[in-house]
C-alpha cells in the first residue's frame, strides 16, 4: 500500500495563501509623464527601457502552474511511500547444547533395545538423540563430543540435518578413551557465552566419572549457574561399575539441581528415550515472531515533476519574451 511518512507536512500547504494575506506586496502610486511614441523615442536616445519597480500582474496558466509545482513540493516534503508485504521470521528463544560422552566405555554391549537385542551404549544414544534433534525444529542446537577433552562439533545452529548427520556418525573413543566431564561444561559455558536467547539448555549424556578435567565438574556448574545455564544430566551404563567406569551419580544430580535442572538414569534404550521424550516436554519450544514491511521511497517522483514544471514553464516563458523582444516593432 501507498502511505505518507511525515503526513503533518501538508499542514504547510496553505503557507503561501497565509503569505499572500498576512504580507500584501507594497503598492503606491507616483506622478509620471506620458510620452507618445516612447519606444521610438527611446530606441532613437539609443536607451533600452525597464519597468522599474514595476511588478507584472500575474496570469492565470502562471499561477495555476505555481500551484501545482508547490503542491508537489509539499508532497515530497511528506516523503510517499510504497509499503511492501510484510515479511515474517520466526527467531527461536531457547538454545540447546547436546553434550556427549564419547569416551571408550562408551562401545560396552549393554543396552537393552526395544526389540530383545542387546546394542552398544553409543547405538542407543545415536538413535534417541537423533529422535530428539527431529522433535526441535523452532530451536537451535549445537554438539558438543568429550573424551580426553571436549570438542565442538557443531555451533549453534538452525541445520538440524547437520546434527543429525554428526550424530549419527559418532564413534566411540574418537574423543580419547576417558571423561572430561568438567572441562565438557567449561566449554558449553563458552559457547553459550556467545549467544544472546533468554533460555540457555545443556543436555549433558554421560556413563562414567570425571577422569580428565582440569576443571571440577562442580566448580563449573557453580559457572553456568551464575551465567543462567539449565543443565540437564543423565548417567547411563551400570551403576555397579568400578575405576573409571563407575557413574558419578552424586555429582550429576548435584549439577543438575543447582543449575535448576534435573538428573535421569537411563538403564536401556527405553528408558532413554523416554528421558529425552520427558526432555522434549519441560522443554517447550519458544519463539518470537518478527515482521518487518520494506518501504520504498517515493519522494524524488513529486519533487521531479515539480521541478520539471517549473523549468518547462519558465524556460518557455523566458524564451518567448526574448522572442518578442527581438521582434521588429
Amino acid at each position: 500500500m501507498y502511505q505518507l511518512d511525515l503526513p503533518w507536512m501538508l499542514l504547510v500547504l496553505p503557507a503561501p495563501l497565509l503569505v499572500w494575506w498576512l504580507m500584501p506586496s507594497h503598492r503606491e502610486t507616483s506622478a509620471s509623464i506620458r510620452l507618445p511614441f516612447f519606444n521610438q523615442v527611446a530606441s532613437a536616445a539609443g536607451i533600452e527601457p525597464s519597468e522599474g519597480s514595476v511588478v507584472p500582474k500575474r496570469s492565470w496558466p502562471q499561477t495555476i502552474v505555481d500551484t501545482l509545482a508547490w503542491c508537489l513540493i509539499v508532497l515530497a516534503l511528506a516523503r510517499p511511500q510504497y509499503v511492501e508485504p510484510p515479511i515474517e521470521r520466526t527467531e527461536p528463544q531457547r538454545d540447546i547444547l547436546l553434550a556427549l560422552d564419547l569416551s571408550q566405555s562408551m562401545d560396552t554391549r549393554d543396552f537393552a533395545a526395544s526389540d530383545g537385542t542387546v546394542k552398544a551404549r553409543v547405538d542407543a544414544v545415536r538413535t534417541v538423540v537423533s529422535d530428539f534433534v527431529s522433535k526441535r525444529p523452532g530451536d537451535r542446537l549445537g554438539l558438543i563430543a568429550f573424551g580426553d577433552a571436549p570438542y565442538p562439533l557443531a555451533p549453534f545452529t538452525m541445520d538440524h540435518a547437520l546434527v543429525k548427520t554428526l550424530v549419527e556418525g559418532l564413534l566411540p573413543g574418537i574423543a580419547g578413551p576417558r571423561t572430561a566431564l568438567g572441562d565438557s561444561l567449561g566449554l558449553a559455558i563458552r559457547m553459550f557465552d556467545k549467544t544472546n536467547v533468554p533460555q540457555k539448555v545443556l543436555i549433558l549424556l554421560t556413563d562414567g566419572n570425571d577422569t580428565a578435567s582440569k576443571m571440577p565438574p562442580l566448580k563449573a556448574a557453580e559457572v553456568a549457574k551464575n551465567k543462567g545455564i539449565v543443565i540437564h544430566a543423565i548417567g547411563i551404563g551400570d551403576p555397579a561399575a568400578t575405576g573409571e567406569d563407575k557413574l558419578d551419580t552424586a555429582s550429576l544430580q548435584k549439577i543438575a539441581t543447582d543449575t535448576g535442572g534435573r538428573y535421569f538414569f537411563g538403564g536401556d534404550q527405553g528408558q532413554l528415550q523416554d528421558i529425552y521424550n520427558e526432555l522434549d516436554r519441560i522443554t517447550p519450544q519458544d519463539q518470537k515472531q518478527l515482521s518487518w514491511r520494506p518501504r520504498l521511497e517515493l519522494f524524488h517522483w513529486p519533487l521531479g515533476a515539480a521541478v520539471m514544471l517549473l523549468v518547462l514553464w519558465y524556460g518557455l516563458a523566458g524564451i518567448m519574451g526574448l522572442l518578442h523582444r527581438r521582434s521588429p516593432a
